[in-house]
């Protein structure tokens, strides 16, 4: 089988050896175990990064693409002179392919979901790794592509796997799910739920990740007396901004910065912590909740997306409301209650633990 992947993922390719963001990989190493024929279609970036990965087969095809930047004028205006090249390539590697592996959403994910329309009669999979909810705030060029692949007379022979089980979904779409640990790493990871606690905060540091919010949760509980500590992995535009906060209110010792990470230390991170917490506004599959579950972490969530779903409404999880004081109040109650937080570890853990790689990988087969 010759199978195409359209991405929005970076990617960086370094004599012979090509690599990008490290789940990303993860989970395309798992599909291309099932196929002979590669081509990966994305945009190329300069440098690795810490949180980057190499894929395993080195016999994969790559087309770099420049990447498609619609934040200004001058952006925009260079993003549609290099439009129809890029147009013209992709089509050609949907002609050859036997299977269309389109990732959502994305500005390549987008070109890539109007151009399957002329292929009606190849198979095909797309991933979208966005939140599927329609009633949540997204931008347009998230709702179109929604609304291309949710319809089937313009997406055909295909699959489009969502997280989260949503009412009429439609006959193209199908639940999915995520995977990053394998039935070896599956265990009892016992959480001993007295203070001191210990709080992780994994992901971008972005505005849709709310960084800030996770801090002043956090500094709250602490002005409340309880013992307490949170550590942050990830980078993006806010880690200036949150390193700031932290230090202009003395939270050194508290809360801690790390940056990017490989995934052997951040493993040893969900080992040592008590909860997960994502205050986020939007997801798709939250890793930073369905990882540190495996390991027996409490998640912390905001009830957007599939994250209620994942917490079991409160079974396995906690979810706030975006707001310091109702969120703090909340969590408070909870860390006076160990034989309650000890009973959602365990639920948390048998969850995530349904979903390991083996698992992600049989389910894969099947699709292809």
């Amino acid at each position: 089988m010759r199978l195409a992947v359209f991405t929005h993922a970076e990617h960086y390719l370094q004599e012979g050896t090509l690599s990008s963001y490290s789940p990303y990989v993860r989970e395309m190493n798992l599909w291309f175990e099932h196929v002979e024929n590669i081509t990966v279609i994305a945009p190329v970036k300069d440098s690795y990064d810490r949180i980057d990965k190499a894929y395993e087969r080195s016999d994969i095809q790559f087309l770099a693409l420049k990447t498609l930047n619609f934040t200004s004028f001058t952006n925009s205006l260079n993003s549609v002179i290099k439009l129809p090249g890029i147009i013209f390539r992709i089509f050609k590697i949907m002609l050859k392919a036997d299977h269309l592996h389109i990732r959502c959403p994305g500005n390549i994910g987008l070109l890539a979901c109007f151009l399957q329309i002329f292929f009606p009669g190849k198979s095909k999979t797309v991933k979208y790794a966005g939140n599927w909810d329609n009633e949540s705030l997204q931008p347009w060029s998230y709702k179109l592509q929604k609304l291309i692949l949710a319809n089937e007379f313009l997406t055909r022979n295909a699959r489009v796997l969502v997280y989260g089980d949503w009412p009429d979904q439609g006959r193209n779409v199908s639940s999915f799910f995520t995977s990053s640990f394998s039935n070896s790493s599956i265990g009892n990871f016992k959480k001993d739920f007295n203070a001191p606690f210990n709080f992780l905060f994994l992901g971008a540091l972005t505005k849709g990740k709310r960084p800030l919010l996770a801090v002043k949760i956090v500094q709250a509980l602490l002005n409340k007396g309880h013992e307490l500590s949170l550590d942050i992995y990830g980078d993006g535009e806010m880690f200036n901004e949150v390193n700031d906060y932290i230090t202009k209110n003395d939270l050194e010792n508290e809360i801690i910065l790390h940056g990017n990470q490989n995934f052997e230390i951040i493993k040893e991170a969900y080992r040592k912590a008590h909860f997960s917490i994502l205050p986020s506004k939007s997801e798709g599959w939250p890793k930073a909740l369905a990882e540190a579950m495996f390991f027996g972490c409490v998640p912390i969530g905001t009830p957007i997306s599939c994250v209620p779903w994942m917490l079991g409404n409160g079974e396995r999880g906690i979810l706030i409301e975006p707001e310091v004081v109702i969120a703090t109040e909340k969590i408070a109650g909870y860390l006076r209650a160990s034989h309650k937080l000890s009973k959602m570890s365990y639920k948390a853990q048998a969850w995530s633990q349904k979903y390991t790689l083996e698992k992600l990988s049989s389910e894969i087969k099947g699709l292809l």
